[in-house]
């Protein structure tokens, strides 16, 4: 892993120099540090999000071809920054979505950080069309969040509820507006917010303008075909900028960091 953006430090310019090594958890979990709240939703949502460079987020439906050991390494340390991963309902049956689980070498760093032992996981669905006898609703670390609309199925609502899951109401519909969930989660004490997609999720987050920060891989590769971008849905009537925090390298991939502007 090597350090091309910032380079303010002699650890940094020596990686330049051509000295290449794997770094540590610890190394990771300070370049990616989570910055204060954004005061006006009080929680910071980052996203983090791997791409081909012909700007496809997934290879036959999934996002593990077009990743590496170091994305995957990354991947996991996000995780353990974070207070709540939010997963749209179509990318956690895709992507077969698993309980969150305690890692040892995050331990003392949650603690200091007043987390429970694993983050929890939010999955966003109008429909509440979920299989609530999957492991991800029935045996979590930490109680599963579903986040769904008010004109959700009552028997749905029931059905998430009897497996073990939160439902938390987030729109006064059938769907979630994006804003609110990011406000309800903030008032059930979760400030420090990652979402995995997919990209219609991601979309919704970009339209909503509460997305603070993207976490991007962009993999050296090519797969052509029709797959999705990172977020997908309507555009907004003007492009978001956003700056340039950092960005590593390792073996081919890049690790942007980008912060709203």
């Amino acid at each position: 892993m090597r350090r091309l953006f910032p380079v303010t430090d002699p650890t940094a310019e020596r990686d330049l120099a051509g000295t290449d090594r794997e770094w540590s958890l610890a190394e990771l979990a300070a370049a990616y540090a989570y910055p204060e709240p954004d005061a006006r939703q009080g929680a910071w949502l980052r996203a983090n999000m791997v791409s081909t460079l012909d700007g496809a987020a997934q290879h036959d439906g999934r996002s593990q071809p077009i990743s590496s050991a170091a994305d995957m390494r990354i991947f996991g340390t996000l995780r353990a920054l974070a207070d709540v991963v939010i997963a749209g309902a179509e990318t956690v049956r895709r992507e077969g979505y698993r309980p969150a689980r305690a890692r040892a070498e995050f331990a003392e760093l949650r603690q200091a950080a007043g987390q429970g032992p694993a983050p929890v996981i939010a999955v966003v669905s109008a429909s509440l069309e979920l299989d609530f006898s999957l492991p991800l609703f029935t045996s979590p670390l930490v109680p599963t969040l579903v986040l769904t609309g008010a004109a959700a199925a009552p028997e749905r609502v029931a059905a998430a509820e009897k497996a073990g899951a939160r439902v938390v109401i987030a729109g006064d519909g059938v769907g979630v507006d994006p804003a609110r969930a990011v406000r309800a989660l903030a008032g059930l004490g979760h400030t420090r917010l990652l979402t995995e997609g997919g990209p219609r999720l991601l979309g919704q987050f970009v339209a909503a303008g509460v997305l603070d920060e993207l976490c991007l891989t962009v993999s050296p590769m090519l797969t052509a075909g029709d797959a999705q971008r990172i977020a997908g849905g309507p555009p907004v009537e003007v492009p978001r900028r956003y700056l340039l925090a950092s960005l590593l390298e390792e073996e081919g991939f890049l690790f942007g960091r980008y912060r709203r502007d």
